[in-house]
């Protein structure tokens, strides 16, 4: 999972004019994206039933253990916020602090786009996988609520065609 959204996530970073240096940095922060779920039982990250409100607390404090992690780590540093903020919705009904719009890091609008593409086409241990073009779908009926819409179209207009070759 990390290595696929590391590349989708670094694709879409490189096409909006970000130098080499900066993907790679970048690329190489969104490797460990998800640091922070070694804090999530195992009990809960593998349930295949329906998860319970207190399940999804334990899951919503990985973006912030993330966050710290790569805090110490000063490879990383720089990225520390897009990992904190991953989770954030352009509508402000995401997590950790509902963060909307352009207050939310370029750089975690990027990585959502990336996270959810790749879990919807790879699917889960609750969930089959979607085909790539019900992926798409669904990044578009949450453009503008749930993602940033000008690069939901990027990611749609110019990553996915190459990813794909």
């Amino acid at each position: 999972h990390n290595n696929q959204v590391s590349v989708l996530a670094s694709a879409l970073y490189e096409s909006l004019g970000k130098s080499q240096k900066e993907v790679c940095a970048f690329r190489n922060a969104v490797q460990v994206h998800d640091i922070g779920k070694i804090i999530v039982p195992g009990e809960i990250m593998n349930k295949k039933a329906v998860l319970s409100m207190e399940d999804w607390e334990k899951i919503r404090r990985h973006s912030l253990a993330g966050y710290q992690i790569l805090k110490v780590l000063k490879e990383h540093e720089a990225y520390a916020d897009a990992i904190l903020y991953h989770h954030e919705r352009v509508d402000g009904k995401g997590y950790p602090e509902g963060l909307a719009g352009d207050t939310i890091p370029l750089e975690a609008r990027v990585i959502a786009i990336a996270d959810a593409y790749e879990a919807m086409t790879a699917g889960r241990i609750y969930k089959k996988a979607m085909t790539g073009e019900e992926a798409v779908a669904e990044l578009k009926n949450n453009a503008g609520t749930q993602f940033d819409a000008s690069l939901v179209a990027i990611f749609i207009d110019r990553v996915l065609p190459v990813i794909a070759q």
